[in-house]
Order: C-alpha cells, then structure tokens, then sequence
C-alpha cells in the first residue's frame, strides 16, 4: 500500500463520532445537526425535472471533458458573474463530480514528486482536509498558513522563509474561507500573483461559497476576475466552484475547474486516465442550474435571514458577528472547543463542529483551537432553536 496513507488523519466527522461516543444527548430535546456543512434547502424542481428528462443519457459513456452544452453554460456564468471579457469553452474549463474530487486529483496532476526536495503545498490553517491529505498523497509535505482573528483571518504569506517559497509547488486558498468566511481582496491576489511569479507555483482557489454572501450588490471577489482586474495573465492560476451550496444539489456531485489552459490540458490527460467522467443526465441538469440566477438569488435570501436571526442570539454569549460570506459562523468557545461540543450535545442535543479538528499545529498554535463552526444549514426555526439552546447552554459555563 502506498506508505502516504499513514500520514492521512480521521476526518473531521470521523474525530467527531469519536468525540460523542458514549455521550446521551438529552432526550427531552430533538437532535439539531449543525456540524456539518451539507445543504438543506430544497433542491429546485426544474434541477430535477431535467436530470428526470434526460435519463436517456444513461446508455452513453460521457466524455471526460464534458458535454459543449455543459461547458459553454459554465463559461457563460463566469462571464457574468465575473465580468470576464470572454471564456474559452474548449480550453478553459473541465466539469467535475464536485469541487471536492478535483481539488484531490488536481494535486495529484500538478505535483512534481521529483525534485531533491519535497516540496511544498501551503494552504489555509483552519482549511478543507482534502488539501492535506492530497498534498501527503501526491509526495508533498502541507505547509499551513494560520489564519487567525487578530489579523483579520488574513493568510500570512511572511510566514514562510525564503527556502520554503522556493520548495512550495501549489498554493491552495480558499474565498470565501472555510469556516471563517474570509474573503481574499484583491490587494491579497495581488500578493499573491506577485508570489507565483516569482517562486513559480500553481494557484487552486477554491471558490466553491462564493454564491453564498448576502449583499446581491456586493458579490464576493473571484481569482479569474482578480487576475482581469489586476493585468494579470492568469498563468498558473485554476479556479474550483461547485452547485453544491449554490444550487443545493450536493448529491448531485457537480462543480468545474476553470483557469490555465496549459494546466488544464495536463489535468484534463490525467483525468482521462482517472476515469471520472460526469453522468450525462447530471450534466444535462448542471447547465440548467448554471443557467438559472432566480434560486440562487433565493437561496441566498433564505441565508440572509437565518443570519439576521441568529447572529444576535449568539452576540453576546460567544461574540458571534456577521461573516462576509458562506453558511459558518465560526465562534470563540468560553471552555475547550471538544469539551464545549460534548456537553452541549449532551445538555442541549446540538451538534457542532469543534475548530481543533480543523486545523493542525502550525507556528506553536492550533488556530482553530477554542472555535466551534456552526452551519446554519436547517430549516430558519431550527437554527433559531440550536441558538436559543447555545446561548442557554454557555449561561451555565
């Protein structure tokens, strides 16, 4: 077996089975899950009804680079949504099963296993685990960049000495963060392509919350449109998105990579060899999802106002406050993060997600460490309940 697997740590979800074995919530109260990020609203019907009518495709093996119809449907909403003055169909963009399979598979394509040193994948600290656990299995070492509250959640590129840059092959970001809704401004791309120039590494941008914001004036920044806005190229920079969370169809399992033509060409021959191609009926279904704005408008309404309800309930018992965008609040706990999540299930029957199990000791400190993330997925009356259920829970702390 590949000796890399030893280095792959339990999932989150996995730490938190374990973390609740042998709690009894309390009976007397209905469970509410809010630890894990999957979408609840409803998938819209005309999502189903044309993954419905075109189950015909089943009889065709699907192409690895996907349908025109798919393609040309995603390059027309990065047009709009960005403001790209134009997106090569052809060249530009690869449909994927999720954003979360190609951020893996990506890492294995891009990583240059060869050289003298191992090198190097940086990326956030809270961050997706899928960005450790490719980078181990590629033959990279993770280097984490802590993203903390004193300085904004901001990525601290200094951390690094001169000697890792030079060892660093990949750069993962995240925008809108996960868990802390950060998003990268254009000073930071900016930095960043300043960076990639120089030291020569690959930019994954991981956008896949990037419908989720709550000002429709005010859309969160993306890496394709930052590099238009700056003059800059787009050499080496490869953006991940996702229906997921936009379209609430996480079963789904449908997203793109767009970015590097001569990256995707690369990635493109390893993924016909991957063999990952998307079904066709759910390809049929994805270019109407991307076609449509009106349930994404929606869906970030319902949002709006789970926030605008809950945030105050938790404003003073855990300081909670408005992310600039995505689903999480990411709340400071008054006790240890897993000691705090294990007696509120048990007192209260809410679930969250302890911050540790989010981050790894980087520079002496966990950065997640003394956080919970809360997903306001659920139904608006039930998040307002976990709230109110929180916010008595940290009155007896």
């Amino acid at each position: 077996m590949n000796p890399h697997l030893a280095k792959l740590q339990p999932y989150p979800f996995e730490k938190l089975r374990q973390l609740f074995a042998g709690v009894a919530p309390n009976p007397e109260l209905r469970e509410i899950r809010l630890s894990i990020g999957e979408p609840q609203h409803r998938t819209p019907d005309f999502i189903k009804a044309v993954l419905s009518e075109r189950l015909a495709g089943l009889a065709n093996y699907p192409t690895t680079l996907g349908s025109p119809e798919l393609r040309h449907s995603i390059a027309a909403w990065l047009e709009r949504r960005y403001g790209l003055p134009g997106v090569d169909p052809e060249t530009q963009i690869i449909p994927v099963n999720g954003s979360r399979e190609a951020l893996f598979a990506f890492v294995q394509a891009a990583v240059d296993p060869t050289r003298d040193e191992p090198p190097l994948v940086v990326c956030p600290n809270p961050f997706y685990q899928i960005y450790e656990g490719a980078a181990y299995l590629a033959g990279a070492q993770p280097r984490f960049l802590n993203t903390v509250p004193e300085n904004g959640y901001a990525l601290d590129f200094s951390s690094l000495s001169e000697a890792e840059w030079q060892r660093v092959q990949l750069v993962f970001v995240c925008s809108p963060g996960n868990p802390t809704g950060k998003i990268l401004s254009l000073d930071d791309w900016q930095q960043l392509f300043l960076l990639a120039d120089r030291y020569g590494f690959v930019i994954a941008a991981d956008e896949c919350y990037s419908e989720i914001y709550f000002d429709e004036d005010r859309p969160p920044l993306g890496g394709l449109q930052a590099a238009r806005l700056l003059g800059h190229d787009g050499r080496r920079l490869v953006v991940f998105s996702s229906l997921s969370k936009r379209s609430n169809v996480p079963g789904m399992r449908s997203g793109f990579v767009a970015g590097d033509p001569a990256i995707l060409a690369s990635f493109l021959l390893y993924r016909t060899y991957h063999g990952c191609a998307m079904n066709p009926a759910v390809q049929a279904a994805s270019a109407a999802a991307w076609n449509d704005e009106a349930h994404v408008i929606e869906n970030r309404r319902a949002y709006r106002e789970k926030f605008a309800a809950v945030t105050p309930l938790l404003a003073d018992a855990l300081g909670a406050t408005w992310p600039e965008a995505g689903f999480y609040l990411w709340l400071r706990t008054p006790i240890d993060d897993t000691e705090f999540a294990r007696r509120l299930l048990a007192a209260y029957n809410v679930l969250v997600l302890p911050g540790s199990y989010l981050a790894r000791l980087a520079h002496g400190v966990n950065p997640g460490a003394g956080f919970v993330r809360i997903a306001l997925v659920a139904a608006r009356a039930e998040c307002i309940e976990a709230a109110e259920r929180i916010r008595s829970f940290t009155a007896t702390l």
